[in-house]
């Protein structure tokens, strides 16, 4: 496990990254990625002995299909998002350690995403792992690798239109 200034470094990452996720400022979220970062979400398969994931996935996707979301989102055929959602993060339990690569560390968090759209009362509660892997660059971090992995098999909501 790694601490002290680098953990606050982290976090202070981290952090930011979910401001600009909940204030929907998705073209700045994804200039947090490198060009090769792959962003992947697996299926939990709830069993009698305990959970198995699918091969297949929710999410497997690279930085250009995500840009092409963020476009879409961004028309007005983004029918799922109409209105938009609005989300709030919260991340805890942040374990950080060290990467394969000499630059590049490995962060695991639990993410709790709270959503609501239109007039509704009530939201949509998502909670999850989150596994990453941050390359250090020259200016700060890059998200290379995301994996999320719910904690639930049946995913509250109508959609999943939006980012973990």
């Amino acid at each position: 496990m790694i601490g002290g200034a680098l953990r606050e470094e982290v976090e202070g990452f981290l952090v930011r990254e979910a401001e600009l996720l909940d204030e929907r400022r998705f073209e700045e979220w994804l200039s947090l990625f490198s060009e090769d970062a792959v962003y992947e979400m697996s299926m939990r398969v709830t069993q009698e002995e305990g959970d198995e994931f699918s091969k297949l996935k929710l999410f497997d996707e690279t930085v250009d299909m995500l840009r092409h979301r963020i476009n879409r989102l961004r028309t007005r055929s983004a029918w799922a998002e109409r209105p938009p959602s609005r989300t709030r993060r919260f991340l805890t339990n942040l374990r950080i350690q060290p990467g394969e690569r000499p630059d590049e560390i490995y962060v695991r968090c639990h993410v709790l995403v709270i959503r609501n759209r239109g007039t509704s009362v009530e939201g949509d509660i998502f909670t999850a792992v989150r596994e990453d892997v941050l390359r250090r660059v020259e200016d700060g971090w890059k998200i290379v690798r995301r994996r999320v992995i719910p904690d639930q098999s049946v995913l509250a909501g109508d959609h999943l239109s939006f980012f973990f």
